[in-house]
């Protein structure tokens, strides 16, 4: 049951009113959660006086029917526990990626308005609360900061606009509002009560999610999700905005926490809350730092853990949620429109078709760095054009190569390749034994003995990348 209030973002004050975004609620929710979502019933005043759920007498107030499910299926809940496991936040990825396909294109807004007004408003209720709540210096480091991202992204987001990526996306796109029903990462509780909050880019939908795990100190699952996201669509683009989605978004919980904890009766709970609230002003200040961007190239016959080593040192580097990841068996599966767990045949590894995902992985790699992203590349880069051909990429985007070569015995690289199970690599033994015998040359990169555990391979690499840790 909706409460009879008005804001100025939100409208419940009269019964027509509340029954219509009842039903809007019902629609745009069922589009994510079908089976949680059952129907709009009225409360109704009955000729003996009575009142009942759904009766024949005049509706008083109108409710949302729900499926109860257990609150500790609740991602927020699944994440205090660390019940988060790699795998779900890669089907979690693939939900919003799925949803964000599907859902319906705004054609009237123009990227860089959606944005000014996000700004200029959580600049309204930030500074409304200072100095009483938020230190001034970082209020205005955050409007300073906030204002030159904004400006310097203004084109970029029109343009992404234009490519219908303005959508009525979930608008509340936290891990509270994101359970495991059967199994499944399920979205719920999406905005119903003002398009200007829904009617967003899908980037700036997603980046609630990303910047809730940053918060909660999850930078690993932020990367995890932001990764497969990036591989199952084509947002490459709207990557120079995303420090901006970030950092509105947690000034988005800033301003709304504070708020939260003026109207907290208890003095304890309200402290907790003002300082949680200081932590999210830090946090979007935060996000809008510059950082150094580097180009890291992984190569190695299959089986030496070159995409183990990849995400594993994808959160560590560079700006938030860590650095981009671009495999190029994940890369060859989009480019043939298949799932990068779905094996293609043999005509997709031809030379010609190779030249092609290489090419298509370096033209990734120079728009992520332009954006200011560390990119790390995963392939065999067993040719020394091959390498040579990822070097002129880094000097192209100006920022330095770190190479590394993983090797292994060939006992060690069959036996991997045998065991492996819902991956994105095709490689099995047979590719292998034909690997053994390339003529690598000489690779001129950091050579890592891979033939240990993922530990130590991710040990020997940090000792050449910590000067761009996060």
């Amino acid at each position: 049951m909706k409460r009879a209030l008005r804001f100025a973002y939100l409208d419940y004050a009269t019964l027509e009113s509340r029954k219509r975004f009842c039903e809007a609620e019902l629609t745009l929710n069922r589009r994510t959660a079908p089976e949680l979502y059952l129907r709009v019933v009225p409360v109704t005043h009955e000729p003996d006086g009575r009142f009942c759920i759904g009766g024949e007498g005049a509706p008083v107030e109108w409710l949302l029917e729900m499926k109860r499910f257990a609150q500790d299926m609740l991602f927020d809940r699944l994440a205090l526990a660390n019940r988060l496991p790699p795998g779900l936040m890669t089907d979690l990825a693939d939900t919003i990626a799925a949803f964000h396909d599907m859902a319906g294109v705004e054609t009237k807004k123009s990227g860089s308005s959606v944005m000014t007004w996000v700004v200029n408003g959580n600049d309204g209720e930030i500074q409304a609360r200072t100095p009483s709540v938020f230190d001034q210096r970082i209020v205005d480091c955050l409007r300073a900061r906030s204002g030159k991202t904004l400006s310097s992204v203004s084109k970029i987001l029109d343009e992404r606009a234009e490519k219908n990526r303005i959508r009525q996306c979930h608008g509340d796109l936290h891990l509270r509002n994101i359970c495991l029903l059967d199994g499944r990462p399920t979205l719920f509780d999406g905005i119903e009560f003002n398009d200007a909050i829904t009617l967003i880019d899908v980037l700036y939908d997603l980046a609630f999610l990303l910047m809730d795990l940053e918060h909660r100190g999850h930078r690993d699952l932020a990367n995890i999700v932001f990764n497969r996201y990036m591989a199952m669509t084509d947002e490459l683009d709207g990557l120079p905005a995303m420090p901006l989605f970030l950092s509105c978004r947690a000034a988005v919980r800033a301003h709304t926490t504070a708020a939260a904890a003026s109207a907290q009766a208890d003095a304890r709970e309200s402290q907790s809350l003002f300082e949680e609230a200081r932590a999210y002003l830090e946090l979007a200040c935060g996000f809008l730092d510059t950082k150094p961007a580097c180009l890291i190239a992984v190569g190695g016959l299959s089986g030496t853990g070159k995409s183990t080593l990849a995400h594993s040192l994808s959160p560590l580097i560079g700006m938030a949620p860590g650095a981009l990841v671009l495999r190029s068996d994940v890369i060859r599966k989009r480019m043939f429109g298949v799932p990068p767990e779905e094996a293609l045949d043999a005509e997709a590894y031809s030379p010609e078709q190779s030249a092609r995902v290489y090419s298509r992985l370096h033209r990734d790699a120079v728009s992520a760095l332009s954006a200011g992203y560390s990119v790390i590349t995963d392939a065999v880069f067993a040719r020394p054009e091959e390498r040579e051909a990822i070097a002129q990429v880094a000097r192209t985007a100006g920022v330095s190569l770190i190479g590394f070569w993983l090797c292994a015995p060939a006992e060690t690289l069959q036996k991997r390749v045998s065991n492996r199970a819902e991956d994105a690599s095709d490689a099995d033994a047979n590719v292998v034994r034909q690997q053994l015998n390339y003529n690598i040359g000489d690779v001129g990169w950091h050579v890592i003995d891979a033939s240990g555990s993922a530990n130590d391979t991710l040990a020997v690499a940090r000792e050449f990348v910590a000067d761009y840790f996060e």
